[in-house]
């Protein structure tokens, strides 16, 4: 376990600088710079900024591990470990100056696509509050020095789900009327913009079960080591990895009742067959 300890320490150490250089960035006027994929995925230079600064220390501390990051730096593995990096999760939070945003920092063994790859660290810091969630495969999961594990099973109507929305309009339609049905038959919902922070509060014990789709790996790589670590289940539909297609987290029991109640209404109809505005 060595050598997943020492990935834990280095995506910590990481992670806690940049964290420190976003949250001082925000102290300053913080434009738009362009968007994504629509007019509503979002990002800034200090995304491009914190980006490149992950890259350089991790390239520094690991020069043969490869890199996967959000704003499209990228370099081959040699070790055969890649760095999954989302260098601000919550741009748009982050934008407004809404303090639920994250640095998220994963290490994995083999490709990084979530089919195939072995998650073995990672770390996960809210800038605002200074908060450090880190977990390595067979080490525990941790915020700070305190050791998380998710919830134990309640019944759907008692639980608090989290979930997240698409940026392409005709999926936040979706997922709008299937929560229609959703909603009445859980506690409630909350939706803060932010998976890497949605998972650790998943691992945390702060919500019950998360369902989101449309993700991409650096989204939810570290949060979901961090929720396996903590005792939890992190999937896709029917068994499969979880994806663009779906992430569910939580104690496995609550993952199996929240996954066949959004079956029974259609959510997981694959996202290439949801209809396009008309």
């Amino acid at each position: 376990m060595n050598g997943v300890s020492e990935l834990v320490d280095v995506a910590q150490k990481v992670a806690i600088e940049a964290s420190e250089f976003i949250r001082t960035k925000r102290l300053d006027h913080v434009a738009v710079q362009n968007t994504k994929s629509s007019s509503s995925d979002v990002v800034t230079e200090v995304d491009k900024a914190s980006e490149r600064l992950v890259f350089d220390r991790l390239h520094a501390l690991r020069p043969r591990d490869g890199f996967l990051g959000e704003e499209g730096g990228s370099d081959e593995s040699q070790s055969g470990v890649t760095w999954v990096v989302d260098p601000i999760d919550g741009t748009t939070n982050f934008v407004y100056n809404i303090p639920h945003y994250a640095v998220s920092i994963a290490a994995v063994e083999g490709p990084a696509t979530p089919e195939e790859w072995t998650l073995l660290a990672g770390c996960v810091v809210n800038p605002s509050t200074g908060e450090v969630y880190s977990a390595g495969a067979g080490l525990g999961a941790y915020r700070g020095d305190s050791e998380l594990r998710v919830a134990e099973p309640v019944n759907l109507q008692e639980a608090l789900v989290l979930t997240g929305f698409a940026y392409g309009a005709h999926f936040r339609k979706h997922q709008a009327q299937l929560f229609v049905d959703v909603l009445p038959r859980v506690r409630d919902i909350r939706r803060m913009g932010t998976a890497s922070l949605d998972l650790v509060m998943i691992a945390d014990a702060q919500a019950d079960v998360y369902f989101e789709r449309t993700t991409s790996p650096w989204d939810f790589a570290a949060g979901a080591v961090i929720v396996q670590e903590a005792g939890g289940l992190v999937t896709g539909f029917h068994g499969r990895a979880p994806g663009r297609e779906a992430v569910f987290a939580g104690h496995p029991e609550m993952v199996a009742r929240l996954h066949d109640l959004i079956v029974a209404y259609g959510g997981d109809i694959p996202l290439e067959e949801i209809p396009p505005l008309s």
